[in-house]
């Protein structure tokens, strides 16, 4: 099936494999030469949409180190067609066979699709984007940007559970998205939280299930290779943050990086900080501890008395990483079993404590009917 969708390296890139190093990423992964690569054991792979963005991106990737597991990535090539009839059925075959898709060299109106690859799901979704701002009709839309995600939003997909928008830009953001999102009780970290208090982002990113990050959230002195860049914007080393902060969520199943303009970037300085946000994100993922809690084993319980709300608060703690979870305090719908823990930080149970709660876990309660 996946071979009717996607077509070989091409044979220019694949001789470049030769020169590499012995350690390198190139050298260390299988790749969709002449034959499909085998899939057993591969854990994460990588799927191009538009070829030449996403062979630039590969030039600079595979010359990296790779550290990981040997055989554990495989590059399935391209897409024969750039588009979303396409990618939805490649993404879903990868998602049903349990391997995570990582989407590069995708316009940004592709990014929907990577989450229509989910409809057969059986379980709602988390979505987190990483964009300076969100549009929510046409009637919003400034040359700059298309209103990629309103379809999902307003009205809300049914498949669609929670939502998280990170790193957006209040001057690039139309009044009323912010309104929206409090209204609907998602998530939105604007940029200057997101990179004075990166920590704050993790639990965002932890709870999505898929991640679409746009860069034009990068400065363009960063990443200069996409379509009306901007002066403000994330550095490359936070956005490699914020993908490895993905990459070891234990829930999260795929990840694309979208607008990369080739034409845009005669010094493939935007291709090369594309390759890092991935390798990061591939260090996230390799060093994941699977504490997602599925259920309360390797989890210590913290109960907290609040008062203000008329009822206990309990907070777990993983053994194993460290990280946090507040618990829901109301009963959950079976289809709302897989969010009914909320990633938190050691900072909102201490906050807890003082019987102050973040805005954030307060719109998570109010999601469940708290």
């Amino acid at each position: 099936m996946l071979q009717n969708w996607l077509k070989p390296l091409p044979t220019s890139l694949r001789k470049s494999f030769d020169s590499f190093e012995t350690y390198s990423f190139g050298k260390n992964i299988r790749s969709h030469s002449d034959d499909f690569p085998d899939l057993k054991d591969v854990r994460v792979v990588l799927v191009g949409v538009r070829e030449k963005e996403a062979n630039a991106v590969r030039e600079a990737l595979y010359r990296t180190a790779f550290p990981f597991p040997k055989d554990s990535v495989a590059d399935l090539g391209n897409l024969r067609r750039a588009d979303a009839a396409a990618l939805i059925p490649v993404l879903f075959e990868l998602l049903s066979g349990k391997v995570v898709p990582v989407v590069l060299g995708g316009s940004d109106e592709l990014a929907a699709a990577q989450f229509l690859a989910y409809q057969e799901s059986k379980s709602l979704v988390n979505l987190a984007v990483v964009d300076e701002s969100l549009l929510l009709s046409e009637g919003q839309a400034a040359p700059r940007q298309k209103p990629v995600y309103a379809p999902l939003l307003s009205p809300r997909h049914p498949l669609l559970f929670h939502f998280g928008l990170v790193g957006f830009q209040s001057h690039q953001t139309p009044p009323g998205v912010v309104d929206f999102l409090q209204q609907n009780n998602f998530d939105a970290v604007r940029l200057g939280k997101s990179r004075t208090a990166m920590e704050d982002t993790e639990p965002v990113l932890r709870d999505a299930d898929l991640l679409t990050f746009h860069l034009r959230a990068l400065k363009q002195a960063e990443a200069p290779g996409v379509e009306y860049p901007s002066p403000s914007g994330f550095f490359v080393e936070e956005a490699c943050q914020l993908c490895r902060y993905a990459g070891m969520s234990d829930k999260l199943t795929s990840f694309g990086v979208y607008g990369h303009q080739l034409d845009r970037d005669p010094e493939m300085q935007t291709a090369q900080a594309i390759s890092q946000m991935l390798w990061y994100f591939l260090d996230g993922y390799f060093n994941r501890k699977n504490d997602f809690p599925a259920n309360t084993d390797g989890l210590n319980e913290y109960i907290v008395d609040f008062r203000q709300l008329q009822y206990q608060l309990t907070f777990w703690k993983s053994t194993r990483s460290g990280r946090w979870w507040m618990q829901t305090p109301v009963s959950s719908k079976k289809k709302h079993q897989r969010h009914y823990l909320i990633p938190c930080s050691f900072q909102d149970y201490q906050a807890a404590c003082r019987e102050e709660l973040p805005d954030r876990l307060l719109q998570a309660l109010r999601r469940f009917g708290g």
